[in-house]
């Protein structure tokens, strides 16, 4: 039975998420998966990085984690600075990346993907950034090296949307609708319950849905790129967050909320994306749902979409409570497909 050596980049709520799922499962994965694993080496913006190609104790970094001390503390030597270093010197035999998204080019996140499959490491990301501007060399890249480039926690968290269209051949996509942000989900849920502005973002930041900085979301980033993610690797056309067009939730107010509800009506913010001809557009903007639209009952941390194809005609997926452990899930998900071939 082989022991699979991890690295983690990016140590936030979801990297602390995969690694408490991870102990969890531990017994599973071995007996019915023949997985074991070692985590070799861990990397954080803030609170450090360790490397032990023998293994860090993950109980130990968790709690350091929680204390807001410095993983450094763990390694028996320094561990590199560089992070593309620490990819190498860990061994590796997969390598997660959860480090911050960028919308503009999916850097530096791709570069570390690229120093992980160059090594013969599989590469599994929640990043969407990593998608919508590299997907395509990635996986060449990775077909080269004899590894996979898996992300399918990056849009819907656990839901097997990419492993699922991967197993349904010669179905041309038409569209492509839904909501795919939980956190303005959230916040709009909370709007409808009585807080003000401040107060809903405050609480999706407690209960660890909405960053530190949630602009991405509440500006209508987040969802522009997972539908730019949906777009490039499912209808096989590059498109990026910036040809999406993207409006947020901001203008939204108490007093436009309180005037939907007395009238029936839901604020959503809704991704649609659609064929033009032989073109493709997209947009991303809070719309007015009727109690008939099956957007209506999708509150709180839910989220949905749905397909439209030549085929099958619609198809939906709808996951309940999105946050850090369902994210986690996706990835420990592309884990074990990856390593089972």
């Amino acid at each position: 039975m082989k022991t699979y050596k991890l690295v983690l980049l990016g140590f936030g709520n979801v990297g602390q998420a995969l690694v408490r799922l991870l102990l969890e499962k531990r017994s599973e994965l071995e007996h019915r998966y023949s997985i074991r694993f070692l985590v070799a080496a861990v990397a954080t913006r803030t609170h450090g990085r360790a490397l032990n190609p023998d293994g860090l104790d993950l109980g130990k970094a968790l709690e350091i984690m929680e204390s807001g001390n410095s993983l450094d503390e763990l390694s028996p030597s320094p561990a590199p600075i560089d992070n593309r270093e620490l990819i190498k010197a860990s061994g590796a035999d997969v390598m997660f990346e959860n480090t911050p998204v960028s919308y503009k080019d999916g850097q530096p996140a791709i570069s570390y993907i690229e120093t992980a499959l160059e090594n013969n490491m599989h590469a599994i990301t929640a990043n969407k950034g990593t998608v919508v501007h590299g997907c395509h060399h990635l996986q060449d890249l990775a077909a080269d090296h004899g590894v996979k480039f898996f992300f399918e926690s990056t849009v819907m968290d656990g839901v097997p949307i990419f492993s699922s269209f991967r197993q349904l051949p010669v179905v041309g996509l038409i569209s492509i609708w839904g909501v795919l942000n939980s956190t303005t989900n959230l916040i709009l849920s909370r709007l409808e319950a009585g807080d003000s502005f401040d107060e809903a973002v405050r609480y999706s930041q407690e209960i660890g849905i909405a960053e530190t900085d949630p602009s991405g979301d509440i500006d209508g980033w987040d969802a522009a790129v997972k539908l730019a993610a949906l777009i490039t690797v499912l209808m096989d056309h590059p498109f990026t967050p910036h040809m999406v067009d993207r409006t947020g939730i901001r203008s939204i107010t108490p007093e436009m909320i309180a005037k939907a509800k007395a009238e029936g009506k839901r604020y959503k913010l809704v991704a649609h994306a659609w064929k033009k001809g032989e073109k493709i557009k997209a947009k991303v903007s809070p719309e007015l749902v009727s109690s008939n639209s099956i957007l209506y009952n999708i509150n709180e941390t839910t989220a949905i979409v749905q397909f439209k194809s030549d085929v099958l005609g619609k198809l939906s997926f709808i996951e309940e409570d999105l946050g850090p452990r369902t994210t986690a899930y996706g990835l420990l998900a592309d884990f074990i497909n990856a390593v089972r071939g």
